[in-house]
């Protein structure tokens, strides 16, 4: 009888892919639950991935005319309140600051002393402030557009938290657009919703669909939300990054007026856009297997990493040269445009832990260098992408570094793709459909389902049968190879959309 393989994770994502999502987090030391409920410390390897990808972003958002400005972490009540639907959507996630100033009570413990003149909102989007400040920046057609983005935190006082996809504090990008006519702020929409298609796709090496929220899904008080959706392993989706037309409701909200070429009074048309650390979560999921994280070269913290082979001190000296020597020779090279990111790992530890630490973090190339690689002058690989391992001469593996670190960033997309588009199906019935979302095991659901395209009447009320019958939502109206089409719930006419459970 074969011998179960044993994995460094556990359980595997087959056995319980909840748990093994959160071991994986664990194992690479991204971040731990902090001692306020519902938060996160990132720790360093997980802030070093977000840091990557704060800097890719805002050159993408720079190169497209953008500019960074930073607003208060507090919001009046009454902000809100101007705008009913979107103070309706945030109002049960709210973290409201009533008092200032602590003093010792009677007791002997501290207490808020003295209350607000009016409540403050620790923010859960900017929305409301923002446009608060626009509306004293825009006088004239002359003053726009405006086009700004934020780096910062929001508080979302969540129920039920996950590292990474769901917490009740996280970190973010929230870019806020003025502008003088409909057409515009449509653009700058669809414009910010590729640059996040081409961040996904080209960075994090994770395929998405870009596609249209339904009226029930949308951001509240938006006209129209965009978004892109990707597949992760367990085949539920993750919406990834948003892109919303405000119309004018927001800036009639907040009285952004200007006085336009013709002479009249006219409120603006706003946009907002927006992605999170909730995309560290999509980037484990998308592409960790049973051994720990997998990390794309792009994004990764270290995208080579040296560990020196010592058995005796007398070797220590040469071996440790070599190592030094080898990684000023990759860091010459470029990837992708920026020096290649190399680590010597010279932690006194067994090969075997050290080795599986790395593996575990994610890190794409792995190079081991000991006394006999320095003798013949060279090095022994591994990726970790297929796990593959040989021997290679050390000039050859510095010349060739760039073409490696991309043959294992484009091996994860196609990877990520397939597992997509194999799990996507078609459907053209009812029962099909419940068959499709309906786990063999309803206790402890096994991995099941998928992505579905259907066609359906676009009403709230299959929307929300759908969700109480088999928790799946419409995912997205894609914005590519749609179409209209009989509705396989009710046989009115519908339209083209994507069905999933999600995150």
């Amino acid at each position: 009888m074969a011998q179960e393989k044993r994995t460094a994770i556990q359980p595997t994502r087959e056995q319980d892919y909840p748990e093994w999502y959160q071991q994986v987090i664990k194992a690479a030391d991204l971040a731990e639950n902090s001692p306020v409920r519902g938060c996160m410390v990132i720790k360093p390897w997980g802030y070093s991935l977000w840091e990557n990808m704060q800097s890719a972003l805002d050159k993408m958002f720079k190169a497209t005319g953008h500019v960074n400005a930073y607003f208060p972490l507090f919001i009046p009540v009454s902000y809100l309140e101007k705008e009913a639907e979107h103070v309706e959507g945030f109002a049960k996630e709210c973290a409201v600051v009533t008092h200032s100033r602590l003093q010792l009570g009677a007791d002997g413990k501290l207490a808020p002393a003295s209350p607000l003149d009016e409540p403050l909102i620790v923010r859960p989007t900017s929305e409301t402030i923002i446009g608060e400040m626009y509306s004293r920046w825009v006088q004239s057609y002359r003053d726009l557009p405006i086009l700004v983005n934020q780096w910062a935190n929001v508080v979302r006082w969540e129920m039920r938290t996950r590292l990474f996809l769901r917490t009740a504090e996280f970190l973010w990008q929230e870019g806020h657009t003025a502008h003088a006519t409909r057409a515009e702020a449509e653009e700058e929409t669809q414009k910010m919703l590729r640059v996040y298609e081409e961040f996904a796709q080209d960075y994090m090496a994770m395929p998405v669909i870009c596609g249209k929220k339904t009226e029930g899904e949308k951001f509240p008080g938006a006209v129209d939300t965009y978004c892109i959706e990707a597949m992760m392993q367990d085949r539920k989706a993750l919406q990834a990054g948003t892109s919303h037309f405000l119309g004018q409701n927001f800036a009639k909200a907040s009285g952004i007026k200007f006085l336009s070429e013709s002479g009249s009074q006219e409120y603006a048309w706003t946009t907002s856009w927006g992605v999170s650390t909730r995309l560290i979560g999509g980037m484990v999921m998308t592409h960790s297997d049973d051994d720990g994280l997998v990390l794309p070269p792009r994004l990764a913290p270290a995208q080579v990493v040296i560990l020196p082979v010592l058995h005796k001190e007398e070797e220590r000296a040469r071996v440790l040269e070599y190592c030094d020597a080898l990684k000023a020779e990759l860091s010459a090279q470029t990837y992708a445009g920026q020096p290649v990111r190399v680590e010597i790992d010279k932690r006194d530890l067994r090969g075997g832990e050290k080795v599986w630490s790395w593996v575990k973090k994610g890190v794409p190339v792995r190079v081991e260098v000991g006394p006999r690689d320095v003798a013949q002058d060279a090095v022994f690989v591994a990726r970790r992408d297929d796990g593959s391992k040989k021997s290679v001469p050390r000039a050859e593996f510095a010349a060739t570094i760039a073409d490696t670190l991309k043959s294992i960033q484009d091996s994860l997309f196609a990877r990520a793709k397939k597992y997509r588009d194999d799990n996507t199906v078609e459907i053209s019935s009812k029962g099909d459909f419940y068959s499709f979302f309906t786990p063999q095991n309803a206790k402890k659901p096994e991995i099941h389902g998928g992505f579905a395209v259907a066609y359906y009447d676009g009403s709230r009320e299959v929307e929300e049968a759908l969700k109480n019958d088999l928790k799946v939502t419409v995912r997205c109206i894609p914005l590519e190879g749609g179409g209209k089409g009989k509705c396989i719930f009710t046989g009115k006419e519908g339209i083209k959309a994507v069905f999933a459970k999600s995150y």
